[in-house]
């Protein structure tokens, strides 16, 4: 089997290991294979690939969607980065709860996040590239933010040196869980 997929405390969400082929010369590994993953029940159409590259200190999120809502398959490219996705869907067993995983270049784990959560990631190592498929496309006038330090939350950010984040001015100004808009 080319992929291990393992549901989270979240069963929606899945931790992806992908089979490792490695020799004298490096490595392979496969990152994405459409029946594969539509076995594992992840058969949205990806429409979108993304990529940024951050530094260390850098907090991107918790972003999401509120119509064309975004399933993402996340990956570390290099680095290391602390990847969280929040479960928004009001009617769900575990809406407000999160869970999260240290996705780094060393370990190639990926992540699926479905529709209907909120996403963001910390980088922990000196940089980090981080890139993500998409089910549906970036719709600026949709896209809203959590509170990335959100009391109710308690996301424990591993913070470099308990220094706060860099964050952009729309995560700054992003919402507590109470006051925003979620998924039905």
């Amino acid at each position: 089997m080319s992929f291990e997929f393992i549901p989270t405390r979240i069963p929606e969400v899945l931790l992806i290991k992908p089979r490792l082929f490695s020799d004298n010369r490096g490595c392979f590994l496969e990152s994405w294979q459409r029946d594969k993953f539509a076995a594992a029940g992840i058969s949205a159409p990806m429409v979108q690939d993304n990529l940024s590259e951050s530094s260390q200190g850098t907090l991107r999120g918790l972003h999401y969607q509120i119509q064309q809502p975004q399933g993402k398959l996340v990956q570390v490219l290099a680095g290391e980065v602390y990847d969280v996705a929040v479960d928004l869907r009001r009617h769900s067993p575990t809406f407000g709860q999160w869970i999260a995983e240290r996705l780094s270049w060393e370990n190639k784990h990926m992540l699926w996040i479905p529709p209907g959560f909120a996403h963001g990631f910390y980088v922990v190592s000196a940089y980090a590239l981080f890139t993500y498929k998409c089910t549906d496309f970036y719709a600026p006038p949709f896209e809203r933010s959590i509170l990335w330090n959100d009391p109710d939350l308690a996301i424990p950010w591993p913070l470099q040196d308990g220094q706060p984040p860099a964050l952009s001015r729309k995560d700054e100004a992003g919402l507590l869980l109470r006051q925003a808009e979620v998924y039905p």
